[in-house]
């Protein structure tokens, strides 16, 4: 992972705090990690969080001075990108292409892979428009990370938990090393 640029995008969905966790162990790990967080997002865990764990600022919205085409120069810089929590809204974006705000048009400006961990209610997930997002998002091309089995903040046990940070962690690593070959040994 060392050297490695990863950008995190982080919907609005209550297991965003699960991805500063996975922030962290990517950054431990020596990736380079900018987060793009949508408005929802800001609201369960404060852009300053990413910030402190990243050493970079956060991502917040088109219009920010950051560049003149950030969503541009964001999917340029990366090698993957990956959205955790990814919220039954944003699935639905991506599926049909909808670009309204910075997450969803990085994802459609981006060329490599992208993995999303969707996170949701049992009975969201079970939904046919949204399993029908989900299969369009598979043929599409998009890495999904099925959700987790397990007790939501909801209060329901079922699907949904968004899958836990060192999962996600793996299998960005084991694409990466995919993209690249494995790391050479030293010894």
């Amino acid at each position: 992972m060392k050297g490695r640029e990863i950008v995190i995008g982080v919907t609005g969905g209550i297991a965003a705090y699960k991805t500063a966790a996975l922030v962290s162990r990517l950054v431990q790990a020596g990736a380079g990690v900018t987060v793009i967080m949508t408005q929802a997002a800001t609201q369960l865990v404060a852009p300053k969080t990413f910030e402190a764990l990243t050493g970079r600022p956060v991502a917040l919205d088109m219009w920010a001075p950051l560049s003149a085409h950030p969503h541009i120069d964001l999917a340029e810089k990366a090698e993957i990108l990956c959205v955790a929590p990814a919220t039954a809204n944003f699935l639905a974006k991506a599926a049909c292409g909808l670009a309204d705000d910075l997450l969803s048009t990085t994802v459609l400006a981006f060329a490599g892979p992208v993995v999303i961990a969707p996170a949701m209610n049992t009975r969201m997930w079970q939904k046919p428009a949204v399993q029908r997002n989900v299969q369009r998002l598979r043929e599409d091309g998009f890495i999904l990370i099925d959700p987790e089995e397990g007790y939501l903040s909801c209060g329901m046990t079922g699907p949904g938990r968004m899958a836990e940070p060192e999962t996600i962690f793996q299998r960005l690593k084991a694409i990466l090393e995919e993209m690249s070959g494995p790391p050479a040994e030293s010894g």
